[in-house]
């Protein structure tokens, strides 16, 4: 968290060190005006080590901070940026952050509900930035390619200003709730008044309200506008939306059966509905008469499911036929093992090895093995799971061979978790997993994982380890942990059993399953004796 902070601090961002319960450990008044030394950095992360790391939003920062607290509210304010927009997002444990650049010489506040689970964070507030971890144990983590690193903030368009700006509007009533100040923007005063008023109501109508509220709204605004605007005119406003919003007639069943095409596993009707926010009777009774039409005949692509009513699933009658023919059976990989291991069997591209072991049995010390005796022939990527960057390097340090070496040969993987890994799988290197822990009370989800991990492949392998009892042959999730294996092991301490080889026909003794071995000097995997049954 300190290199982080540091990092923080090198971008021009005034960082300050945040409890769990998201409160400063220290008063922080003072970095809203200048940011921290380094040295301020070291001592508070010295002091308080895992500690989130706040950024302070505004013009010192240089950033504002549009603050999603659900998908709805991302997925509202996605919708006012342009397609081409590009700037730096983070994941948080509820909903996302958006960073803006923050325009010099204006003020811009906090702003809490500005829209509904939409706040503002600009001048005089924070944000937790990733890495941090709430007291729940969730992360936050930036988007792949939207990191602050390697993208600038954006300035803010135009349109999400404005419908910022619309809702502000409607609460001005809780001024100290609500207060977003832009001198190059002011909207329902004289010159840009009309243009105002017309805008508010179409996005309205647009948006599905009902007339009555469409009206309400718009004499709020009205009355609030510089100078007033008259009320015998919103009536006008409104028909001229209603006139623009009817030649927009929607295709309800395309976009229906766009949405269905992009849909995997079942779904409700209501889903639908609020996909394509569909307000109205009408547009919801068009969407289901379209899910009922994708049911019929022999290109249906649409099916019911299970006995809730308004639940389908989709048909996939998508077919991959897969080339055995010209298929070379000597394309295989030439990977080592320890022990041997690897004339027991035959690992070809995709081959999954998964190994069983005893808490504190050996399994991370036979991965650095298999690490060692493959080094410089394939690409390699160790996905840590247990020790920070000094344990690693204790561990490594037995083998008699130089750090340099280890870092130039295998690259170490930190930011993963049993849902997301086949994501970060690298397809043609040998990838060591250690080790693989399903979430949750349903451990044989693992087969799903394993198999994701073999889609993910091309002409690498992957080893994975997972934890066992003492004295059983298979891991975590049992026989659906190694249903997708080419090779499975049991490791307990002094001692490998081959438990399932896809491929036993290429092993001389196939009957002889057991190995016993000894670990010299701290590191290396030696033989004790010869396989037995």
């Amino acid at each position: 968290m300190l290199n982080h902070a540091l990092k923080y601090h090198d971008m021009g961002l005034s960082v300050i060190p945040i409890r769990p319960d998201k409160k400063p450990y220290i008063p922080w008044t003072d970095f809203q005006t200048r940011p921290p030394t380094p040295e301020e950095i070291k001592q508070w992360w010295t002091r308080w080590p895992k500690a989130n790391i706040g950024i302070v939003t505004g013009p010192l920062s240089g950033v504002l901070v549009i603050d999603c607290d659900s998908e709805e509210a991302y997925r509202k304010i996605q919708e006012l940026l342009p397609d081409s927009f590009i700037t730096c997002i983070a994941k948080t444990p509820r909903g996302y952050h958006i960073y803006l650049f923050y325009p010099k010489g204006e003020h811009i506040g906090n702003a809490a509900g500005i829209m509904p689970g939409v706040d503002i964070r600009g001048e005089g507030g924070y944000i937790i930035a990733p890495p941090s971890v709430n007291g729940e144990g969730k992360r936050y983590a930036w988007l792949d390619g939207l990191s602050i690193n390697e993208v600038a903030p954006a300035p803010c368009p135009d349109a999400l200003y404005k419908s910022l700006s619309l809702y502000n509007s409607i609460n001005k009533g809780n001024t100290t709730q609500h207060h977003i100040d832009h001198n190059d923007h002011r909207y329902f005063h004289q010159g840009t008044r009309d243009n105002d008023i017309f805008h508010a109501a179409n996005c309205l109508i647009k948006g599905g309200c009902e007339l009555p509220f469409v009206g309400q709204v718009l004499d709020i605004l009205s009355r609030n506008s510089t100078p007033p605007f008259p009320e015998n005119g919103i009536r006008v406003k409104i028909d001229s939306a209603l006139k623009r919003s009817e030649k927009r007639v929607r295709d309800i069943a395309g976009e229906m059966r766009e949405w269905v095409l992009t849909t995997d596993g079942h779904f409700l009707t209501t889903e639908g509905h609020k996909e394509l926010q569909l307000t109205t009777r009408n547009e919801m009774k068009a969407a289901n008469m379209a899910l009922l039409r994708m049911c019929e005949g022999p290109d249906a692509i649409l099916e019911k499911h299970g006995n809730r009513r308004g639940c389908y699933r989709r048909i996939d009658r998508t077919i991959e036929f897969m080339d055995f023919l010209n298929a070379d059976i000597e394309n295989t990989v030439d990977l080592a093992l320890p022990l041997g291991l690897h004339n027991k069997t035959k690992i070809f591209p995709k081959g999954v090895i998964v190994v069983a072991g005893v808490s504190g049995m050996g399994k991370t010390l036979l991965s650095f093995n298999a690490i060692a005796e493959n080094r410089g022939r394939f690409p390699i990527y160790y996905f840590n799971s247990e020790m920070g960057p000094e344990a690693l390097k204790q561990k490594l340090s037995h083998f008699p061979i130089p750090m340099t070496e280890w870092a130039k040969n295998m690259k170490v993987i930190d930011a993963w978790d049993f849902n997301n890994i086949a994501d970060k799988i690298q397809p043609d290197a040998f990838n060591v997993v250690d080790y693989l822990e399903p979430e949750g009370e349903k451990a044989f989800n693992i087969h799903g994982v394993i198999s994701a991990i073999i889609r993910r492949l091309n002409k690498g392998t992957a080893l994975i380890t997972i934890q066992k009892k003492p004295g059983s042959t298979m891991g975590t999730g049992g026989i659906y942990s190694i249903k997708a294996a080419t090779l499975a092991l049991a490791l307990d301490w002094g001692k490998i059993e081959i438990v399932k080889n896809r491929f036993r026909e290429s092993d001389p003794t196939p009957s002889l399953n057991k190995i016993d071995f000894e670990v010299h000097q701290g590191y290396q995997f030696v033989k004790a004796g010869n396989w037995y049954k």
